[in-house]
């Protein structure tokens, strides 16, 4: 195992910014008071989770009774898809979304299916973007609901989300979007993007795990997500995750504010990182558009090697991705998006996504660089497909 450890997975997950824990600290000991409570310890509770609503609202351009705060963006997403579906039925049970969205949007429409809703699943093309006419095409009398992701989680890729908000507004269609890459690393105004529903979570921009939250634009039909209380507005039940929201909202005000310096360096190691890799190493393609993906998002596909394996070589050489393939994660298919791209199986399978974030530097690139092409060399010289 190297003494080096380089962090190149910040999709998955990012640390917590140190300000961001310091302003929840006090509220885990000191100020512990239920928000739901009239005494000055609950109340003091209550005006920090509405001073953390004011900041995502900000944020987002929305206003602060228009945003839930939720257990995660997973938990976002369920209730944005879910509560129209239920509250909308009398209309339509039809719902469109995309064939690459995460599994927290895919998994739950496959629920609704179940309960007698039909879905329409598009097509995108070979970057990964989804077509607003094929949208506007798939729209009938009976579709209460679009669900289209800001930026995929896995290949980077930006969708048209504001063309397909004006065809959805245009046609009295909700539209939801799956915010959770894009938020803290794009500038996001739900108006601008005439989406109806956004989901967010605060892990993604380093904020804490286990709290996201959900804009609603008002006016919006959507039913109740839990039973049981009348926190958030009678809207979701359960006592609020006080230092989580308290973080959630440091966080994304930090964001906001180091947007363009982050983005800027993000950007340029990015592209450095991709010119090096397909310049240096042989029979790799970039998955996702070249220019509409996210900041920190690098994702490629090497032939003749499995995702797996690369993975367990870089961590042995203390450097942190995630692969494309979802060996991982117990299953013998290759990613869904990557398969929805058009890459055959044998491509998909030799995936690497490595995803940069604020602490990464050009030192980490050139470690990269200088353990990566020997480790793809090695395993391709141990497929029986590979001719050198």
């Amino acid at each position: 195992m190297s003494e080096r450890q380089v962090y190149f997975d910040h999709a998955a997950t990012t640390p917590v910014k140190r300000e961001v824990l310091d302003a929840m600290m006090p509220y885990f000991s000191e100020a512990y008071g239920n928000p739901s409570s009239i005494y000055a310890l609950g109340r003091k509770s209550r005006k920090a989770i509405e001073e953390a609503r004011e900041k995502v609202a900000g944020v987002l351009n929305a206003d602060p009774s228009e945003i839930f705060f939720t257990g995660s963006g997973t938990e976002a997403d369920n209730w944005a898809i879910k509560g129209v579906a239920y509250a909308n039925a009398k209309k339509g049970k039809h719902i469109i979304t995309s064939a690459i969205e995460h599994h927290a949007v895919l998994h739950t429409c496959n629920y609704l299916e179940s309960e007698g809703y039909e879905v329409t699943y598009l097509p995108v093309d070979a970057d990964g973007l989804v077509s607003p006419e094929d949208v506007e095409k798939a729209i009938r009398p009976d579709t209460i609901l679009v669900s289209i992701m800001t930026a995929n989680n896995e290949i980077g890729t930006i969708q048209p989300i504001a063309e397909i908000g004006r065809i959805t507004r245009s046609k009295n269609v909700l539209f939801h979007t799956d915010a959770v890459q894009a938020v803290g690393h794009m500038k996001l105004d739900v108006k601008e993007l005439n989406v109806d529903l956004l989901s967010l979570s605060a892990h993604k921009f380093y904020g804490p795990k286990g709290v996201g939250a959900l804009y609603i634009r008002k006016g919006t039909k959507i039913t109740q997500y839990m039973h049981g209380g009348a926190q958030e507005r009678n809207r979701r039940a359960s006592t609020e995750n006080v230092p989580g929201i308290v973080g959630l909202g440091k966080a994304i005000e930090l964001a906001h504010e180091n947007m363009e310096t982050s983005n800027k360096k993000l950007i340029t190691l990015r592209d450095r990182l991709i010119n090096e890799v397909l310049e240096k190493i042989p029979y790799v393609r970039l998955n996702g558009h070249r220019e509409k993906r996210l900041p920190g998002n690098v994702n490629f596909s090497f032939e003749y090697l499995e995702g797996e394996s690369l993975l367990l070589m870089l961590d042995m050489k203390g450097i942190a991705g995630s692969s494309g393939s979802a060996c991982t994660s117990g299953s013998l298919d290759p990613s869904h998006v990557l398969l929805a791209i058009g890459l055959p199986h044998e491509i998909a399978h030799g995936s690497l996504r490595l995803t940069l974030g604020e602490d990464n530097t050009d030192e980490d690139i050139d470690y990269l660089m200088e353990v990566l092409p020997p480790i793809v060399e090695r395993l391709r010289e141990m497929s029986p497909l590979y001719n050198k």
